[in-house]
């Protein structure tokens, strides 16, 4: 195994998933969590870079170890059902997912900019099941996917935030344009944590939140090719390791706060 340290050349927006990486990483290494991320442990010591913001903020780093276990049960569920499925994991970052999913019969693709996808070519070089393709979310990348009649699942996670509303449709139109029929697992930030929240990772790296949405079925209503199926908060990934959440995820204040991962459908 290459055991080289690597020092990332990455700014704005691409720079956060290196603290996502990292939050993955430093919650997984304690053995009384129950979300464990056995690739980002392995990797995390190769990245020579500096991580002292993440290392203070807790609650963002929460927030992240939160959403991945929301996305977790959602795309295990979804492979479980069609376990011949396609993935498309979309701003993919440094994402592990396809390796904690991996049931051995899917096809894996994972997307992200040029310059974000050569970091991770030299920390997780891929092949086989799982693919790279280095292209922006907003390009044609639909054309890169192979024909296939198995079910598809799209991936969007910790994207709108940093877009705009045109961006957003316009990666649906994407999807719309090369899928007859798939399901969307899409992130998405009230537009008042929006204007108000601020993470010092996050300005670290000189990224920005600019675009929220109220909820699920204000997205689906700016996307005519796609329908709403549900939404999950993100204080449903905390209760797994802060029991008290199950209560407050009942109160509308909390819920309204929290970032959300919501369910669309391509119409058939």
């Amino acid at each position: 195994m290459n055991n080289e340290k690597i020092k990332p050349k990455l700014n704005g927006t691409a720079e956060t998933m290196l603290q996502c990486f990292y939050a993955r990483a430093m919650h997984s290494k304690n053995p009384k969590n129950k979300f464990h991320d056995a690739k980002a442990e392995e990797l995390i010591d190769r990245l020579d870079y500096d991580f002292s913001n993440a290392k203070k903020d807790t609650a963002m780093s929460g927030g992240i170890v939160a959403r991945s276990v929301v996305f977790d049960e959602l795309v295990s569920e979804f492979i479980s059902k069609y376990p011949d499925c396609t993935v498309v994991n979309i701003a993919c970052g440094l994402d592990t997912r396809a390796y904690r999913m991996d049931n051995g019969r899917l096809t894996w693709y994972n997307l992200d900019l040029p310059e974000t996808m050569a970091m991770r070519e030299k920390l997780l070089p891929e092949s086989g099941a799982v693919t790279q393709i280095a292209m922006s979310a907003m390009d044609d990348w639909g054309s890169r996917i192979e024909e296939t009649d198995a079910p598809v699942l799209i991936i969007i996670e910790g994207l709108t935030m940093y877009l705009t509303e045109a961006d957003v449709q316009r990666i649906f139109a994407v999807i719309a344009g090369r899928f007859p029929q798939a399901a969307v697992l899409v992130e998405t930030m009230n537009p008042m944590v929006v204007k108000r929240f601020k993470e010092k990772p996050i300005e670290g790296s000189n990224a920005k939140f600019t675009w929220g949405v109220r909820d699920g079925r204000a997205l689906a209503a700016l996307l005519p090719d796609f329908r709403f199926v549900a939404e999950h908060g993100l204080t449903e990934g905390v209760a797994a390791f802060v029991p008290v959440y199950k209560l407050l995820d009942k109160l509308p204040a909390v819920r309204n706060i929290s970032n959300r991962i919501v369910v669309l459908e391509r119409k058939a």
